[in-house]
This record gives structure tokens, C-alpha cells and sequence, in this order.
């Protein structure tokens, strides 16, 4: 079969955050620009985040956080890049704004953790695009406006600039010449294309999210639920490793704990309402209560349910191996409450990029109890049998949860009193949960440059990686971190990309 062949300075593989910014700053570095994307939209999990970019005020003080946050596991000259980036980031996002008329807004909004800098942090957000509606422009994606906001305006940067994503073409092998990446073989079903990149190729694919076999390697608990988009799997970890890249941060994913849809045709897993974030020493808001708790097999609580940054670390504690019982304590748990509690908020918040996907959880949880989703139990007995817990170890965990209730205050996992609400009204109401993966922070190593390093810390010379393809963050996470990180690495790794020494062109 003979290959398609295209040319162009700089070749960006997938089309998220990070790789639209790394062609915008491409482009605008006066490279000419290929960008293929696998999946048949553009946008990957980008679009489905919140659409927050961290922001800072002061360099000095977002290092001294991001250096305490990620635990010695990435170095000081990235960590500056992506401080002194953030500090930017609001004038950024500005001139991606004006010429569409969109409106862009800056709010404070310190780390998600007491450490020294955590106060200059901020979000920028994008209010508004005129003419935008998220159901004419994204009708395959459920999530919040935000990241559609976001993407929506990135994709009008590279509209403005000539520059569409190629879809449906997966990248398979990176070309190279004498030690050099030079481009991109790629595939759309039984066609082959071969995109020559004349000064870079940069890796933008994302993690690997939606590779089960990758996670049953790098992460001790299984299984681990796919939040939301099916098309991250690790291309890019796999392309990079091809030539020898060295890899960091592979067991570490952002994510919580959720639920399992009956249908085995629905491929996510489904993340628990969102609760505002709180700041240990900083009691969360008064008046956000969670109606349930987590037990494990035996009956008993294992965790703080509400942890301050619970979208982050709320997955880790379920992964607890057992090992009187040769098993995973709590692989399933079983989240339980009451009517009471059923009638507080809707439990579920379901995200998705994909076609035909679009699952939408009830306002008052009663659709989720007809589908089988929930489980309603008359009495301790049913509650009993549907979970397979003894009834007396119910029995006494409950009684030990109200009293704890009674006196405000948990001494057994530190949950903070204003969320504590007693269950023993019955019908209580049953699920299991699982951990729930939002997005991977494993990947190929990098440089402040965003160049792909060899085990031997050497460059890999014209291979680059941005987003959430090898992550600086290695131990906790920074809430919007990410996406900042997509547009600082993401416009690094393109103008680097676009300023390197031309190659010779393949034959």
C-alpha cells in the first residue's frame, strides 16, 4: 500500500488544550503547521474539564507551592517555567480573546492545600463567546460549560489561522533520520499517511485514561473507571518509549470515587456530585452536607469521604490491598444513606466525549433507582443482603456514624462536621463505588524546553510532549493545573518546535 505523503514544519499529534496551543504558537513562530487528531472531534478531555486555567500572582510564591505539591518529582527549572507561565497566564488568554469579542475573567482562588505560595493562586475563566451554544458546537460532549468555553475559543484561534485538525488519523511510528524524530506515520483505517516534519513533531495525545491494560501495570488497584473519554491510550507514552524516552509520574491519576452504570454498553464510569473543594484548616462551606458514607467489605468506614481536594485523592484509599484476606478491602465499597439523604442533591455527575453518549443523572435520584444504578433496601436486613455485610456489622457502624453526627466531630477519619449528616431513616439506599480516573499524569520525561528526554537524559532531538502527556505533576495535584499547563507547555513545546534547526526532507 502505498503512503499518502504531506510536509510541513511542525507535525502536533491530537488536539486537545495542549496541542491547539502548541499549533497556535507554532504557527504564530512562523512554522507551518500539521495537526492530526485520532478521534473523530477534536478536544479529548479537555473539553470536558471545568475549563478553569490556574493563574498566579507572584512567580517567586507559585514555585515555592508547586515545588511542596509535587514532592521532589519534578525539577525546579520546570516547575519555574510553569510558575512564571501562570503569572502570564491572564494576558494569554486576553489576546486568544479579542479578536473574537470573548470575554475572559480573573477570580483568586488560593492551592488546594496549605503550603507556602498557595495564596497567590487565581483561575482565569472564559465568560462568554459571542454566538457560542454548547449544544449546537458540542452536542457529543456532557460536562461543564467551561472547557467547552475554552476549547470553543481555542478552536477559533487555529480557524483564524488556517489551521484544522486532520481527524480520524491515529498516529503508529515517528519517523526519524540519524537519531532525529522527523515525522509521523499515521493511519485512518487501511490508509497510511507519512507527515514529514521538517523541525519537530510535538506529542499532545494525552495519557492513557483509556488503556485498561497500561493501568493494570502501573496501578496496584483495579478496576480503575474511565470518567470520560475513551481515546487517550497511550499512544503517545508508546511512541515516545519507541526511541528510548524515559517515563515519570505513571502511578499517579487525578480522580475520585463513583459508580458503575448497569448498562455494559455504557463505557464510564460515573464520578460522585462535585462538592466544593476546602482547605484543611479551613472549614469547607456550612451548608454543603454528604449524605452518605463508604464502607468496605466488612462493614466498617475507611476514609474521610469528603477530602479536601476529593476529585484528586478521593481514588487512593479504595486501593488498599488486604492481604489477611488475599484481596481489595474495598474494591467494590458500598456507598450507603438514606431516604433522608436521597433527597438532598443528585449523587452522580456524569462526563463524557464520545458520540452516542449522553447520560444525564436524574434531579431527584429516582431514575437511577429504576435502572438499577441504586439500591433501594427496606430495612438493615435488605441492606444486609443486597451488600453482602452482616447485619451487625451494619448495625454498629451506623450506630457509631450518628453518634459521631451527634457530637459534630470525627475523630476515626477527620471528616469535616458540616458535611456529616446521620443515616437511619429508612429506605436506606445502597451502590458500589469504584475509583474513577479523570485524567493520567504519566508520561514520557521533559525538559523546561518541553523536549522528550532519554533514559540517559539527553534529548531525543525533535520530539516533543505537552498536556497531560508526561505531567509535571508527581505527587498532589493543583486544581487546574493541568490546563495551565497545557497552554504553558503546550506554547513552549510549539515555538520550540517551530525555532529548531530544519531537518532534510525525506525522499
Amino acid at each position: 500500500m502505498t503512503a499518502r505523503k504531506l510536509a510541513a514544519d511542525v507535525v502536533v499529534v491530537g488536539c486537545g488544550f495542549a496541542g491547539a496551543m502548541a499549533a497556535i504558537a507554532a504557527h504564530d513562530a512562523g512554522a507551518a503547521v500539521i495537526i492530526i487528531e485520532k478521534m473523530p472531534d477534536p478536544g479529548g478531555i479537555s473539553i470536558c474539564s471545568f475549563g478553569g486555567v490556574r493563574c498566579a500572582r507572584d512567580a517567586k510564591d507559585a514555585f515555592a507551592y508547586l515545588q511542596r505539591t509535587n514532592g521532589g518529582t519534578a525539577p525546579d527549572a520546570l516547575l519555574r517555567e510553569l510558575a512564571r507561565g501562570m503569572v502570564r497566564m491572564p494576558r494569554l488568554l486576553e489576546r486568544l480573546a479579542k479578536p473574537f469579542g470573548a470575554i475572559t475573567a480573573v477570580r483568586a482562588s488560593g492551592g488546594n492545600y496549605p503550603f507556602p505560595g498557595h495564596e497567590t493562586f487565581g483561575f482565569v475563566n472564559v465568560e462568554n463567546i459571542p454566538g457560542f451554544d454548547p449544544d449546537t458546537h458540542y452536542p457529543h460532549v456532557v460536562g461543564a460549560l467551561g472547557g467547552r468555553l475554552l476549547f470553543r475559543l481555542l478552536q477559533l484561534n487555529l480557524a483564524q489561522r488556517g489551521l484544522a485538525p486532520m481527524t480520524g488519523l491515529a498516529a503508529s511510528e515517528l519517523l526519524t533520520t540519524d537519531g532525529r524524530v522527523t515525522g509521523v506515520a499515521a493511519s485512518s483505517g487501511r490508509r497510511r499517511v507519512e507527515l514529514h516534519a521538517a523541525r519537530g513533531v510535538v506529542l499532545a495525545c494525552g495519557g492513557f485514561e483509556g488503556d485498561a491494560g497500561m493501568q493494570r501495570q502501573y496501578w496496584a488497584a483495579q478496576p480503575v473507571l474511565n470518567a470520560a473519554f475513551r481515546g487517550n491510550t497511550g499512544d503517545g507514552i508508546r511512541l515516545a518509549q519507541s526511541l528510548g524516552a524515559d517515563l515519570w509520574h505513571m502511578w499517579h491519576f487525578h480522580g475520585s470515587y463513583g459508580f458503575r452504570h448497569p448498562d455494559p454498553g455504557y463505557p464510564f464510569g460515573i464520578r460522585t456530585k462535585r462538592l466544593p473543594d476546602w482547605r484543611p484548616g479551613e472549614p469547607p462551606e456550612s451548608d454543603v452536607r454528604m449524605p452518605w458514607i463508604l464502607l468496605d467489605r466488612q462493614g466498617r468506614r475507611f476514609m474521610n469521604e469528603y477530602e479536601p481536594y476529593l476529585q484528586d485523592t478521593g481514588a487512593r484509599p479504595l486501593g488498599r490491598y488486604d492481604p489477611l484476606v488475599q484481596d481489595y478491602a474495598t474494591l467494590p465499597a458500598w456507598l450507603v444513606t438514606d431516604a433522608r439523604g436521597l433527597d438532598l442533591w443528585p449523587f452522580g455527575r456524569p462526563t463524557s466525549h464520545e458520540r452516542g453518549v449522553n447520560y444525564a443523572w436524574s434531579a431527584d435520584n429516582r431514575a437511577e433507582i429504576a435502572n438499577g444504578l441504586l439500591t433501594e433496601c427496606s430495612d438493615l436486613a435488605a441492606l444486609a443482603g443486597a451488600t453482602g455485610v452482616p447485619e451487625p456489622a451494619l448495625a454498629a457502624t451506623l450506630a457509631r456514624w450518628n453518634g459521631l453526627c451527634a457530637t459534630r466531630a470525627d475523630p476515626d477519619w477527620g471528616r469535616p462536621a458540616s458535611s456529616m449528616v446521620p443515616i437511619g431513616e429508612p429506605p436506606f439506599i445502597t451502590a458500589p463505588v469504584w475509583p474513577i480516573v479523570s485524567n493520567t499524569q504519566g508520561g514520557p520525561v521533559h525538559d523546561a524546553r518541553q523536549r522528550v528526554l532519554r533514559v540517559t537524559g539527553r534529548p531525543l532531538a525533535g520530539l516533543y510532549a505537552a498536556g497531560e502527556l508526561g505531567s509535571v505533576f508527581g505527587h498532589l495535584y493543583l486544581s487546574g493545573g493541568n490546563i495551565a499547563e497545557c497552554f504553558v507547555g503546550g506554547a513552549i513545546a510549539g515555538r520550540e518546535a517551530a525555532r529548531a534547526a530544519p531537518s532534510v526532507p525525506h525522499g
